[in-house]
């Protein structure tokens, strides 16, 4: 199978891809509902759509049987988390005329900790222009201990552009559970050609639980 850079006539290329706030007492009555389990810090990329735009499609999750995947709990003690952005590319340019060779994309998460579950709160599909087109829209997955999920994007589907990107936002229960490793794997075999690369995600964000609410008689 040849390398990305040996298609495009471009070795770097090759080496770099595989690298209602409420108030008064009803404020504090609220505060103690929710207590330590309050939602984590807020992600800072949006998932809302401008008016006018084509609505939001969903992203496929690959089904696996027997994977150990179940859906989280709508509510977490939520002790930590990240907001991971990948890279992943629909299609590449090669030739002098800035051919396009399109590239199935799967994105890989996979829970790296031995003994603690983590949960993936939600995945979303940017194109290139940085606009949400696709979002794993059902609920929250949770991966138990060396689990893993995919999400997949076809090889006909250009709509990411040569520089789409996913984010990935992850949380556990449990302080001191190791990070997931995310990452993007593009393919084709297209016209007698193999070309293959991956793309690693990047922290763009740390989530943490915000303090918990005080008591009124803490003062």
């Amino acid at each position: 199978m040849l390398s990305i850079g040996k298609i495009i006539g471009n070795p770097w290329l090759g080496q770099a891809a595989s690298r209602i706030r409420p108030t008064g007492l009803m404020g504090a009555v609220a505060g103690l509902l929710v207590g330590c389990q309050a939602p984590p810090s807020p992600s800072l990329y949006s998932s809302s759509v401008p008016a006018g735009s084509p609505p939001v499609q969903p992203l496929t999750r690959i089904t696996q049987s027997g994977g150990g995947i179940a859906i989280a709990p709508d509510r977490l003690a939520v002790s930590t988390g990240q907001v991971i952005l990948v890279p992943a590319y629909s299609h590449v340019y090669y030739g002098d005329r800035q051919d396009e060779f399109l590239l199935s994309i799967t994105l890989s998460i996979r829970n790296t900790s031995l003994t603690e579950s983590i949960v993936v709160r939600s995945v979303r599909y940017y194109d290139s222009q940085g606009k949400l087109i696709k979002q794993y829209a059902s609920s929250a997955l949770k991966l138990p201990p060396l689990a893993s999920t995919e999400f997949f994007i076809p090889q006909t589907d250009r709509s990411g552009g040569s520089s789409a990107s996913f984010v990935v936002e992850w949380v556990a229960e449990q302080k001191q559970v190791t990070a997931p490793i995310v990452e993007a794997i593009m393919l084709s075999t297209s016209f007698q050609q193999g070309v293959s690369f991956t793309s690693s995600g990047r922290v763009v964000q740390e989530l943490s639980a915000p303090p918990a609410a005080r008591s009124p008689n803490s003062q």
